[in-house]
């Protein structure tokens, strides 16, 4: 057990304006705070370092940039290649696997050793790769690298070990599989063609074994040359010289005839009698012009010919052929069956196609049942039994990307009756026309684990669309879908300039989810600066969506002064706020300076018949103010118990009752400060007729150009002080992980150019770059120090175009998927030396930072570090001020807490947290009642509460004293559209987590951890004490920071922008976990990474397809249990008896020895600089030379023993042999004697 110390309640404090005012704080993780009289606090932290471990789970989506594609009809596995190496295989659904090829060479050829559980995979780097696939995890035994040919094309027949490999020089050359070693046995291209031929054929583009004889080998070569090659004789049988290039071509079961694909879109069909000419040349999608010529098309890349019994008519399935003068036209995949011709338009260009039959021997009547079409960003299977070819349901979630993903949100353990309802609700809009037949690929088996919990994934999409997954277990199906644009008018046909505009531009992407699955209440946020509150109903409704309109944009003068309204602080009258005139239609052709108090987009305001599901129920707008568009929302929460919604950017905060439809409170956050601000600001002069600006905000002392203005407050009142540590930086809003998923970069990337250094940013972005940045020391210790302006046309670089007055407020929604920025981790964390700066560059983000004491310039040359240097300013007015503008809301938290030291109870109470890294407390007046809560006002009273963190707010939590997870109040669902039911209460039901609901005395108070993008902090309540401090990292910033719940415990999860997953124990921030795991390649994955419960996270790591891992060892444990078998033994169907008179007149294949043919006592051994072969690092082998457990000990031994045994018998009966021949030569040798005893000398 550890003991730790903390202040309690009721301790004195020092001043603010005491430079040891704030309880000091060791950056050693453990070290407490130190007071006069502390008393100790026991609490046991059970997480130690071994309960962590960073492993990848599974992956959906459908393959991104995909190359190559195979099926095994036995097992029916089908493999999916890619162009970053990697491998998906894919079974039955559960059966799922993802597999990287560690060169990252993109894979050209996937073959399967048919029912062998194994799978050969040609890369682009010229390495052939065999691969595993009889474990759950697959891994490589086998690679052979071709040092001096390019691998073109890959053949390997039924029940064979011997692999054909063409290469771009035209040879074929021959692969042992078992051993992965190069035959002798190679086919060179001058001799397979005529020796009076001049010119070089061309790489090798197809390989096939005659149906009919196994010893001869079509080789197909690109300039449209086909060979068939005898593999006993060493020589040709024919030769075929086209006048088109061959892209493919495929054999009739019989081996008579075959077929050619050409460029020209046409199809020859050639047999083995007389190959001097086809004997059928067809033009499928070519027509006839008037002077007899066929119209020029497009090539077919790839064409099937398959037989059925049931018909005397093949099937023939082709890809492209199109003609040329049908542009835009979409892809097509046409199926030829006898004069029958079905053209299938796909979404996606076709990349591969695969016809599957139910045999896998090529000498038999094919039987084909499906086609699997690998489209570039799809995956379809059509059904070839029915006359119309309905395409099968896809049950693994091939369309995450259906419109780009722009966030994503994950939750763990959620209500287990949740994802019933979605379903339930989400069938209903399921598309029909499928085919009823089962899915076709189901190979491999796959049971749910022992431990599973309800998951749901949440993603937002560019064009408004959001969809829930369930995530249970390992699998990933879609739930539900809701449209958000569906709350707004679409613009009309005769609109032109800014509606065109809105469309094209994604109006409606999505920004951030905020969803309480208590309650059922979800929040969305979206470009257009606007939020949507959405709820839950089995019923259908007809209802009006309420909107409300929020000015957080003022003039100064519009500022309404304290002795111009009550003294007294009241912010429960909506009518306080900057009075609204009547907006016009945003839709109208007003320009940009014009238009004033009006929305983006216009909100639906007559009855509307509503869907069961999510319902709208309110939507808030924040307003252009003269000519200015609205600044994106940059932080979201919400609290169904309290029934309020609070919202922020970088002008500052709404608090939003949306039982009551109205607005509590609408201020800037230097107002929410009052006279607890710590910064040094003067007062800003209005100014009129601004234009709006999205280039750099200028400074010089003749020239205040600056873009954001504090919003009006219904009143300001005095604020009492309270301070703690230094301000160090700034940030990106990030949610709290119950209620409130959205990513740390809001502003999308439209265009990155170039493979330089420097990072080149487009000239429609929509919001202001700061490039003058200055540093303020704490208040307490020295005056404000500020930075140097920017001069135009200076050293800093070329200035960035600013937003034209005809530009809407917000650029077309590229996605997470789509933000592409493939940079070293070194230049992301070296070349900008805070998370400000690369925001900035990246995604216009207009905020300030105290943590950057330079001048931003958007160099990726000028590397040296600016940390700790100061830069003057010839105006000290400067900095102050762009202090004001540019510090934005950066995360928002409802909880039960104490707004002051005083409190002795817990409150309702809104955390805010800062860009400059501080933390506000407001605490708020919400009465009990329901009756009264539906008609009495909200009162917000903003008490001035500061705590100070280095570096922006990205998350608050709470614990209570006994180190337990402080969850948020939230209202239990109830379906207000339901009939009245006499059982059924219709009151609201609320559940609440106070500090004091788990503890005897209510007094005792609770933590706070406050984590920013450099430090955490846990603070004890109310005393607003710190008692531990953690300095994350000095040299990266932090991501994404959530408090999670592992192994019946709490600790807190960091990304940082150098790729470190970091865990640290809550309360004492002691580190427990510090991988380097994914190196910020791109702003996608920093867009959507996100952790939850359980010890899981979540990233897209491409922009078709979700990662998911997993940082807890006891899930990498149980892991191998979750994933599905490939592999299931099943026997090889037997070849078909084709009778005694197809084999009398030659009907019957011939078969023969490739071993005699091939192997080293006939062919040689292969020259040693053509090819290397490397052993696998996770292959059997490695397995078996490491398996010495008791059972092979006992086996060897025994063995052992009998062979010593053996050998003992064997010199048993050699000395039994020995006596014997002794006892023979004894015998022989006294006869001997005897017969000479009696002899004189002279008789011998």
């Amino acid at each position: 057990m550890k003991k730790f110390r903390k202040v309690l309640d009721g301790l004195t404090t020092s001043s603010p304006a005491n430079p040891g005012g704030s309880p000091a704080c060791g950056s050693a993780a453990g070290t407490p705070s130190t007071a006069p009289t502390p008393r100790e606090l026991e609490i046991q932290e059970t997480l130690m370092s071994e309960h962590f471990q960073i492993c990848k789970t599974v992956r959906h989506g459908v393959p991104y940039q995909p190359t190559a594609l195979a099926f095994d009809p036995v097992q029916k596995i089908l493999a999916i290649g890619s162009r970053s190496g990697g491998v998906r295989l894919l079974g039955r659904p559960g059966v799922d696997c993802h597999c990287q090829h560690e060169s990252g060479a993109a894979v050209l050829q996937l073959q399967f050793l048919i029912n062998e559980g194994a799978l050969v995979t040609a890369c682009a780097d010229d390495t052939l790769h065999l691969w595993n696939l009889r474990q759950r995890r697959p891994a490589i035994l086998h690679s052979l690298k071709f040092n001096r040919e390019r691998i073109t094309f890959c053949h390997l027949p039924f029940q064979s070990k011997w692999l054909y490999v063409g290469t771009e020089r035209g040879n074929t050359h021959i692969v042992n599989i078992e051993s992965f070693i190069l035959s002798g046995y190679v086919i060179m291209w001058n001799k397979a063609i005529e020796l009076s031929t001049k010119t070089h054929p061309g790489p090798v583009v197809h390989l096939s074994d005659s149906p009919k004889d196994e010893g001869k080998l079509l080789i197909g070569f690109e300039s449209g040359t086909i060979v068939m090659w005898d593999l006993r004789a060493k020589r040709t049988d024919f030769r075929i010289y086209y006048d088109e290039a061959i892209h493919s071509a495929s054999w009739h079961h019989e081996g008579r005839q075959f077929m050619c694909s050409h460029s020209d879109g046409s199809l020859s069909m050639w047999n083995l009698r007389n190959t001097a000419k086809p004997f059928q040349v067809t033009f499928p999608h070519g027509k006839t012009q008037r002077d007899g010529r066929k119209e020029s098309c497009k090539p077919i890349l790839k064409v099937e010919y398959k037989t059925s019994r049931n018909s005397s008519e093949a099937f023939v399935v082709f890809s492209g052929g199109l003609s040329y003068d049908k542009a835009g036209r979409r892809p097509t995949l046409t199926i030829m069956h006898g004069k029958a011709i079905t053209v299938l338009e796909m979404d996606y260009p076709i990349v591969d196609f695969l016809v599957l039959c139910e045999t896998p021997y090529i000498n038999e009547v094919q039987e084909p049942y499906a086609v699997v079409v690998l489209l570039e960003k799809d995956f379809v299977v059509v059904d070839l039994t029915q006359s119309n070819f309905p395409i099968f349901e896809n049950p693994y979630p091939m369309d995450i990307h259906e419109s780009p993903v722009t966030c994503t949100a994950y939750f763990a353990d959620c209500p287990p009756d949740i994802i019933p309802v979605l379903y339930s609700i989400g069938a209903k809009h399921k598309k029909t026309g499928y085919s009823h037949k089962e899915w076709p690929v189901s190979g491999g088996t796959w049971t749910v684990g022992s431990q599973t919990y309800p998951e749901i994934i949440i993603t937002g999409h560019a064009d408004g669309s959001i969809k829930f997954w369930d995530a249970t277990a390992i699998t990933l199906q879609m739930l539900y879908k809701l449209k958000t644009s569906k709350v707004f008018e679409k613009p009309k046909s005769g609109d032109v300039g800014r509606s065109a505009e809105l469309v094209e531009e994604d109006p409606y992407a999505v920004q951030m989810i905020s969803w309480c699955p208590q309650s059922r209440i979800l929040c969305v946020v979206g470009i257009s600066a606007h939020v949507i509150l959405y709820r839950f109903s089995k019923h259908d409704a007809s209802t009006t969506i309420t909107s409300l309109e929020v000015r957080l944009q003022c003039e100064m003068e519009d500022v309404i002064s304290p002795s111009d309204t009550e003294n007294t602080p009241s912010f429960s009258d909506p009518s306080g706020h900057s009075p609204q005139p009547q907006p016009p239609s945003p839709r109208s052709n007003t320009p940009d300076s014009m238009r004033d108090s009006i929305p983006c987009l216009k909100v639906k305001d007559r009855m509307i018949r509503m869907p069961p599901g999510y319902q709208a129920e309110l939507v808030v707008q924040l307003l252009w103010v003269d000519g200015e568009p609205p600044q994106q929302i940059t932080s979201l929460d919400l609290n169904s118990a309290y029934g309020l919604l609070a919202l922020g950017n970088c002008n500052g905060l709404t608090v939003v009752d949306y039982l009551q439809k109205t607005i509590l409170l609408c201020m800037s956050t230097l107002e929410l400060y009052g006279s607890a601000d710590p910064f040094q600001r003067l007062t800003r002069s209005p100014r009129k007729n601004r234009q709006s600006t999205s280039g750099l905000t200028e400074l010089s002392d003749n020239q205040v150009s600056l873009d954001l203005e504090r919003s009006k407050s219904p009143t300001s009142a005095p604020y009492t002080p309270s301070l703690h540590n230094d301000p160090r930086g700034t940030g990106e809003p990030v949610s709290n992980l119950r209620s409130c998923h959205y990513s740390p970069v809001f502003y999308l990337l439209d265009n990155v150019k170039g493979p330089g250094r420097k990072l080149s940013l487009p000239t429609d972005l929509k919001t202001d770059l700061d490039h003058v940045n200055g540093h303020c020391t704490s208040p307490t210790s020295q005056p404000c120090l500020t930075g140097r302006a920017r001069v135009p046309g200076g050293p800093e670089g070329p200035r960035l175009a600013r937003r034209g007055p005809g530009r809407p407020p917000f650029r077309k929604a590229q996605s997470a998927a789509c933000m592409e920025v493939s940079l070293p981790v070194s230049s992301l964390t070296e070349g900008y030396p805070s998370r400000r700066a690369m925001l900035q560059q990246l995604h216009g983000v207009s905020m300030y930072s105290h943590d950057e004491h330079h001048i931003t310039t958007y160099s990726w040359s000028e590397r040296e570090s600016r940390e700790n240097s100061f830069s003057r300013s010839r105006s000290s007015s400067v900095s102050s001020i762009d202090r004001e503008t540019k510090e934005a809301v950066t995360t928002l938290q409802f909880a039960e807490s104490y707004g002051r030291k005083s409190d002795t109870l817990p409150t309702p109470c809104l955390w805010v947290g800062t860009s400059l890294g501080l933390v506000l407390i407001i605490p708020m007046s919400i009465p009990t009642d329901e009756q009264e809560r539906l008609e009495d006002p909200v009162t917000v009273a903003p008490t001035g509460t500061v705590l100070m963190l280095k570096g922006s707010i990205l998350r608050i939590g709470f614990l209570d004293c006994g180190g337990a997870l402080i969850n948020s109040p939230y209202e239990v669902w109830r379906d207000q559209h339901a009939p009245d039911h006499p059982d059924r209460p219709r009151k609201r039901k609320l559940v609440n987590f106070s500090p004091s609901s788990s503890q005897e005395a209510s007094g005792d108070g609770h933590l706070a951890v406050v984590c920013s993008e450099r430090q955490a902090k846990v603070f004890f309540m109310p005393s607003q004490a710190c008692l531990y401090v953690h300095n994350i990292t000095e040299s990266s910033f932090v991501l994404r920071a959530d408090v999670v719940s592992v192994c019946n415990s709490v600790c807190l999860a960091c990304f940082c922008a150098n790729g470190h997953i970091m865990t640290l124990s809550l309360p004492s921030l002691r580190p427990l976990l510090d991988v380097n795991y994914l190196p910020l390649t791109d702003m996608r994955i920093a867009r959507t990474f996100c952790f939850t419960n359980g010890g899981q996270a979540l990233y897209l790591c491409s922009p078709t397809e979700i990662q998911r891992i997993t940082y807890s060892q006891e899930m990498c444990d149980n892991l191998q249990e979750m994933l599905g078998e490939l592999f299931t033994p099943i026997e090889t169907p037997e070849a078909q008896n084709r009778g005694f008179l197809k084999g009398f007149f030659g009907g019957n294949a011939q078969t023969f020895d490739r071993e005699e043919l091939f192997g080293e006592a006939a062919a040689g051994k292969a020259s040693r600089s053509l090819a290397q072969h490397i052993p696998g690092q996770g292959g059997m082998e490695g397995m078996k030379a490491a398996a010495g457990g008791v059972v092979g000990e006992l086996a060897r031994a025994r063995i052992a023993l009998d062979e010593r045994g053996q050998r003992l018998g064997e010199l048993e009966e050699r000395t039994a042999l020995m006596m014997t021949s002794a006892e023979t030569f004894s015998k022989h040798a006294h006869e001997l004697m005897l017969k000479c005893k009696d002899k004189k000398w002279y008789q011998f």
